[in-house]
């Protein structure tokens, strides 16, 4: 495996609690609370032994981390990335207990991640990988206690390993143990897409809240996962004009709009987009620094800190991963008049039709895709208006009023609660 250089440049656990802090200062909440809130109830560190293709036996890091349960079982992806950290995992877990508190929806938060580079293995490996880790976890996770989904480096083949995994211990399916499966055992139509459609009913939000229209906009989509692709497809679809996309490797841009029809038919043949036509190659920093009017951070945590922050031409940011925007990189921004609509409301869309298939297989009763993207659209644009309506009221901005009313309401439900004994 080879060795790559982190891309985190401070601790998100960190970051998260200092979040925590300062919207319990500017939404009152009781210091108790936070002493609470600011610890994650349980992390786990396992070790996962792998037999390797060529033979010999690797022993991989893992983590399941659950931050907070007072609002239902705890829902969190499972990332697969060589720069993986418990405190990172400890972090994601915290800001999807706001996510989940924010969509309404009844789960707290958790995340796992497995120190990895999956594209450096093969299918092989990282079934026998994602097996043995699920079985170190397996006293973890169920559909009453803690439910996995995908994220980075993860995907709907990784779930049914671990949804088969789970099942084949308990002796029947347990269709409600992982989200994100594919279609045929128990996945929910307008699941693939729906992080992404969630960020696109922001921005439409966020657009008419402003009197801007969707066509004609210049967006820069960073990251051409998941989320940033079908963003990126989204928007143009809309009349956007995507003007530059990036993955890992390439970065490319075009001030007339990048053909991205063209460029999920290059990913699809090549993998990525290192050769696709039509494009100029540019720097990944240069891209965050394009004149534009959305930017569009759709991969890791910490791509505009406080070094790059003040160079940022975007005059909005919708953050499609978790933690792009560091805090100090945040007041740069918001000083600079550049709104930013967080993660915890950007990329909601997920978690919550995450949350409609773990109902749908509970029920074994499942969905027409219309009847998904309509329950999405009315939860994401409830919340939008919400948050909208906080920073309206209490002049802040959008990140803190999100986190804001989350956090008021996973506090109002473990004073509710009481604590125990």
């Amino acid at each position: 495996m080879s060795a790559t250089a982190s891309h985190l440049r401070e601790n998100p656990f960190e970051i998260a609690r200092e979040q925590l802090r300062r919207v319990a200062e500017v939404f009152g909440i009781d210091d108790n609370l936070v002493n609470v809130l600011q610890e994650c109830k349980k992390s786990v560190e396992v070790s996962i032994p792998v037999s390797l293709d060529n033979g010999q036996t690797r022993a991989f890091k893992g983590f399941r981390v659950t931050h907070n349960v007072a609002r239902g079982p705890s829902k969190g992806g499972i990332r697969y990335h060589p720069d993986v950290t418990l405190d990172e995992v400890k972090a994601l877990s915290m800001w999807m207990t706001w996510k989940c508190a924010l969509m309404g929806i009844p789960f707290g938060g958790a995340k796992g991640g497995v120190v990895c580079n999956p594209k450096e293995m093969s299918r092989g490996e990282l079934e026998r990988m994602t097996r043995r880790y699920t079985s170190e976890i397996i006293n973890e996770i169920g559909p009453e206690k803690d439910i996995p989904a995908p994220d980075v480096g993860t995907d709907a083949s990784v779930m049914a390993w671990i949804f088969d995994t789970f099942s084949m211990n308990k002796g029947y399916s347990v269709l409600g143990v992982v989200t994100g499966k594919p279609l045929p055992i128990g996945g929910s139509l307008g699941r693939e897409e729906a992080t992404a459609r969630g960020a696109l009913y922001c921005v439409e939000d966020f657009a008419k809240k402003g009197g801007l229209s969707i066509d004609g906009m210049q967006v820069v989509v960073q990251g051409f996962g998941n989320v940033g692709s079908f963003l990126a497809k989204f928007l143009a679809e809309e009349g956007a004009r995507v003007i530059a996309i990036c993955d890992s490797v390439t970065a490319l841009h075009n001030p007339n709009g990048i053909d991205i029809p063209a460029a999920f038919a290059h990913k699809r043949e090549t993998g990525g987009l290192i050769g696709l036509g039509g494009a100029e190659e540019i720097s990944q920093d240069e891209l965050l620094t394009l004149e534009c009017d959305v930017l569009a951070p759709c991969a890791l945590e910490q791509v505009i800190t406080s070094e790059n922050a003040d160079q940022v031409k975007a005059k909005a940011i919708v953050e499609g991963a978790n933690g792009p925007v560091t805090p100090t990189a945040d007041e740069i921004l918001e000083g600079n008049g550049i709104a930013v609509i967080p993660d915890v409301l950007a990329n909601g869309g997920g978690v919550v039709v995450s949350y409609f298939e773990w109902v749908q297989g509970l029920q074994e009763y499942f969905w027409k895709e219309t009847e998904v993207n309509a329950k999405l659209n009315e939860i994401v644009s409830k919340a939008f208006e919400e948050t909208w309506r906080t920073a309206e009221t209490r002049n802040v901005s959008l990140r803190l009023a999100a986190y804001g009313l989350a956090v008021e309401r996973v506090a109002e439900a473990t004073v509710t609660r009481g604590i125990y004994p």
